[in-house]
């Protein structure tokens, strides 16, 4: 009897202590749902090395691609809503894929949000090959070469602007998916694949290298981190603005507790010099302190889904 009542508790003592500890007391993982290379990739990276100095733990990367992130994202939705297991979401994953995509998981019912990050507008890019030096050039080649060329599709974002553009345009071309931005740009920088339209984030690079061609921002002002650059409108395409953000959210029902301490964390990093300039040189532009609050990614993501649902909705666009 002693012994079963020593036992007992032990037992007792043992649970309260782990229920008792102080989160994070061990590390936590970032999923990111796109392969290594890519501007969600690049993005996660950069917050969790400085998120780590205030949580107190390691913040490691796992990069899970697929299914236009949807298998990442469905990790974190399965997860125990402990606070070490997030998800790194953006746009594509947590706005398109619900319109897009027939998954396992509610892009809002399944998730605690965390905080905004970033925001960045999409690139209309081609082969360094490509004829056109313009995006009257572009689209008038495209149209004297019907279905003659490709179009990488590694998001759902990728596959809504290149449906928008064709309908625009009366062009038409194929659609080949890509497991992510990395892997998708590799293909057009090698000229095995013809155009993208991506979050600037992931092509920068490329593009200040010359290594690919950049026709336009999806947006209505000119982008401060690629000023030569026209927008839509000015080069000839007027309407198709498209703006890519970046969120961190947790798996539903995680402790009010650990959601102000991950959003504290995020705060403290995005008001960091050198995350902040590490950010704009991937052409991001960090949400104000004031929209960095779970209350405001909820709402934010919330108007999101209601205004881009119709519109994919309507397209008749699907994941591929």
């Amino acid at each position: 009897m002693r012994l079963l009542l020593s036992v007992a508790l032990a037992t007792f003592v043992g649970l309260a202590a782990a229920h008792g500890q102080v989160y994070p007391s061990r590390p936590v993982t970032m999923i990111v749902p796109f392969p290594a290379g890519g501007s969600t990739d690049a993005i996660a990276r950069i917050l969790a090395e400085r998120m780590r100095v205030s949580l107190g733990q390691p913040v490691l990367i796992e990069n899970v691609g697929g299914a236009g992130g949807s298998i990442g994202v469905g990790r974190v939705a399965r997860a125990a809503p402990d606070g070490y297991t997030l998800d790194v979401g953006q746009w594509d994953t947590h706005v398109a894929n619900g319109a897009t995509f027939p998954l396992s998981y509610d892009v809002v019912k399944d998730f605690e949000p965390v905080a905004l990050l970033s925001s960045n507008p999409f690139l209309i890019l081609a082969k360094k090959a490509m004829p056109a030096d313009d995006l009257k050039g572009l689209i008038a080649w495209l149209k004297a070469n019907p279905d003659k060329a490709s179009q990488a599709i590694p998001t759902a974002g990728s596959h809504v602007a290149g449906t928008l553009f064709q309908k625009e345009t009366g062009t038409r071309f194929a659609f080949v998916p890509y497991r992510g931005g990395g892997p998708a740009m590799q293909d057009l920088v090698a000229g095995q694949i013809d155009l993208m339209i991506i979050q600037a984030a992931v092509a920068l690079p490329q593009v200040r290298a010359g290594a690919i061609k950049a026709y336009a921002v999806t947006a209505s002002s000119r982008f401060p981190a690629a000023p030569d650059i026209p927008t839509v409108d000015q080069a000839g395409l007027a309407g198709i603005h498209i703006s890519g953000w970046f969120a961190l959210f947790a798996p539903k029902a995680t402790p009010k507790t650990v959601i102000s301490k991950l959003n504290a964390a995020v705060v403290e990093a995005l008001a960091d010099p050198n995350v902040r300039a590490r950010l704009a040189n991937l052409g991001q532009e960090i949400f104000p302190r004031e929209q960095q609050m779970p209350e405001v990614l909820a709402a934010y993501h919330t108007a999101e889904i209601e205004k881009w649902w119709p519109i994919i909705k309507a397209a008749n666009i699907k994941g591929e």
